[in-house]
């Protein structure tokens, strides 16, 4: 006999979250670094008691096992890119490319306009290659590695890094959730990115006076003394050239001619190992202690950053910290924290309980912009549960489409909300794929930055003040009148 399935109720289906958020909040509060584990144990026990629940409403542990695989299998892409990074970071290290960016980036960069500079150089960069992701991976850790040497926090240049980046991630067309959002609301590209601008430029202009601000306001008494420090320290240690720029414009080409990131992200941590090979000889030699065989000496120099742990020393003992890097296995704690995040979302799916708070969200409408309201609203609570930015779209896309469309809203109105609240908060959640890939690649935890991603923070609140002043917001009827 056919065992019967019930539908989870609202309280039901807020328990596993509830759960999970008294774990989280126990973390931050007893764990040094909840990344190191703590953080997966609480999604993994939250997801146990969320399949216990689902067992209980009937569901049987293959049908969960199968949707927690699939949701896994979403996020292999995240993953191998991770991976990718890692490998990248070290390569970019021992070949000079990431120390060389710096060097000139110290010239060129004046302290009180780099923050300001640092949005806009991540905005042009994830435009150009539609990549928050390779964005950050590449120029966004060397103008880490600027800001820090001019003596600003940390987590102010992640956060004006992120703003940036986002920006791009969010209106470039060559970027999948760009192309995902519309795809999911019903509207065509361009349509959708010209009536992201209404929201965004707002959100962005916000976001750089408020990094202006914060730059003519910073103490840069020292700086010019520890730049000078810093870069002799650089060029003592590497063999600087602009030849070395070569690595990142070759990558930015072929990622501009659309080549998949996983094979693009390759070819750069290949031109990387090459280029540490030709270019820095006493790099590889000092990492690996071997001076009588290079060629020897070179495999193991540039498979050792692939994989793990390097360390260059310089003069300068403040900025041994930039010239560190974990490679592949530095990755390692953010990859299982993404598996434990896609468990708990894969469970909560399965039983539909995800859903079963959407949809009494959806109850809860009363007007259009309460209707655009929950709908961001939904994108964030699919980021914080489902930890992936794309489940984020694809889900409030699928579930709030027939609601836009009854209420008389063109689809762009949709795909619009989803970007400025989907795609731009992912970075926010300290377990998302996109804010525990962040976090581990510029070595600043979410947590920490957080405050300071204003056009992440910002984007969501300027969709729903649009909503609420009735500013552009589209309806099938003023679309005939157009006509």
């Amino acid at each position: 006999m056919r065992k019967l399935i019930k539908k989870p109720s609202l309280i039901e289906s807020i328990i596993p979250i509830s759960f999970l958020i008294v774990l989280l909040s126990f973390n931050v509060m007893l764990f040094e670094d909840t990344l190191e584990g703590a953080n997966q144990i609480a999604l993994l026990t939250a997801a146990a008691l969320a399949a216990g629940i689902g067992g209980r409403l009937g569901y049987s542990w293959i049908h969960i096992r199968s949707q927690i695989v699939k949701t896994i299998d979403s996020a292999m892409p995240a993953i191998l890119i991770l991976l990718l990074i890692g490998a990248l970071s070290g390569t970019w290290l021992i070949s000079g490319v990431v120390p060389a960016l710096i060097y000139y980036g110290l010239d060129i960069l004046h302290p009180n306009i780099f923050l300001f500079a640092a949005v806009v150089i991540s905005m042009v960069v994830s435009l150009a290659t539609g990549s928050s992701w390779s964005t950050i991976a590449t120029i966004g850790v060397a103008l880490l590695g600027i800001g820090d040497a001019m003596g600003i926090d940390k987590p102010i240049i992640a956060g004006a890094i992120v703003s940036g980046a986002y920006f791009g991630d969010k209106m470039s067309p060559l970027s999948d959730t760009t192309n995902l959002a519309p795809a999911m609301a019903g509207t065509d590209l361009f349509t959708h990115i010209k009536y992201m601008l209404y929201t965004t430029i707002p959100s962005m202009s916000i976001t750089l006076i408020i990094f202006l601000v914060i730059g003519f306001n910073y103490d840069f008494a020292n700086t010019v003394s520890k730049i000078d420090n810093v870069q002799a320290a650089i060029y003592d240690a590497f063999y600087i050239s602009p030849w070395l720029f070569l690595v990142p414009a070759l990558l930015f080409f072929v990622i501009v001619k659309k080549v998949a990131p996983l094979p693009a992200l390759a070819f750069g941590v290949f031109l990387g190992g090459v280029f540490a090979v030709v270019f820095q000889p006493q790099i590889i030699e000092g990492i690996t202690g071997i001076t009588n065989s290079y060629g020897k000496a070179s495999y193991i120099g540039v498979m050792r950053a692939m994989y793990g742990e390097v360390s260059i020393i310089t003069k300068d003992v403040e900025i041994n910290d930039l010239f560190s890097t974990t490679g592949m296995s530095g990755m390692l704690h953010t990859i299982w924290l993404i598996l434990s995040a896609m468990i708990f979302g894969g469970v909560m799916e399965a039983n539909g309980m995800l859903i079963k708070i959407t949809e009494s969200i959806i109850k809860l409408v009363r007007s259009d912009a309460s209707l655009i309201a929950s709908t961001a609203a939904s994108c964030i609570f699919f980021n914080v549960t489902a930890s992936d930015q794309y489940i984020s779209i694809v889900v409030p896309g699928k579930m709030y489409k027939e609601a836009f469309a009854k209420r008389g809203l063109m689809p762009e109105v949709l795909s619009r909300t989803l970007e400025d609240s989907g795609t731009v908060t992912s970075v926010l959640i300290p377990w998302n794929t996109g804010g525990a890939t962040q976090a581990r690649v510029l070595g600043v935890p979410t947590i920490e930055y957080l405050p300071f991603a204003f056009f992440n923070l910002i984007s969501p609140v300027m969709t729903v003040i649009f909503a609420y002043f009735n500013i552009k917001i589209r309806r099938f009827k003023d679309s005939k009148k157009e006509q």
